[in-house]
């Protein structure tokens, strides 16, 4: 069995849930509050508290430049290294609803943005000047798309 039924196992329809309830909160960059403002990663945060409890751990200092190359500690890939560290690494085309998808706005750039995918191919995120929405996973964001990852396993006590 799983989460979707009720039961242990990947929590992806409560997660599509949780996301949803972000719908029209304000963008906010680097905040995770629902309802008063966060931006993509933010969204994300959110989700796993309500999943989880406590974060993992603190993101590092990022700025809203998706073109930015230098980050504070050092360059890499601090969003796609973090989501391997703390979500389930899935295979290119195994993302279903619920699972967390990363993006590449700048094709050379870092993987600098996030969400929640959604069924009928859309997306739930936070972008600035929309805040939190629920869009089509159209052509652009396919061509961006970088990794899927799931939400970890939500064991029974």
């Amino acid at each position: 069995m799983n989460a979707e039924s009720g039961a242990p196992g990947r929590p992806r329809a409560l997660a599509l849930a949780l996301a949803r309830d972000w719908i029209g909160t304000p963008y906010v960059h680097q905040a995770s509050a629902k309802g008063a403002g966060c931006d993509c990663l933010g969204l994300i945060r959110g989700v796993w508290r309500s999943l989880y409890g406590t974060e993992p751990e603190a993101p590092p200092p990022y700025m809203p430049d998706h073109n930015e190359r230098a980050f504070a500690g050092g360059g890499g890939e601090p969003l796609l290294e973090a989501a391997a560290r703390n979500l389930d690494a899935l295979p290119a085309g195994a993302a279903r609803p619920g699972d967390v998808l990363v993006f590449r706005i700048v094709r050379d750039g870092p993987a600098k943005h996030c969400g929640v995918y959604a069924p009928n191919d859309r997306l739930i995120h936070a972008y600035a000047g929309r805040g939190v929405v629920e869009g089509a996973l159209g052509r652009w964001w396919r061509d961006r798309f970088v990794a899927a990852f799931a939400f970890p396993t939500i064991e029974e006590d």
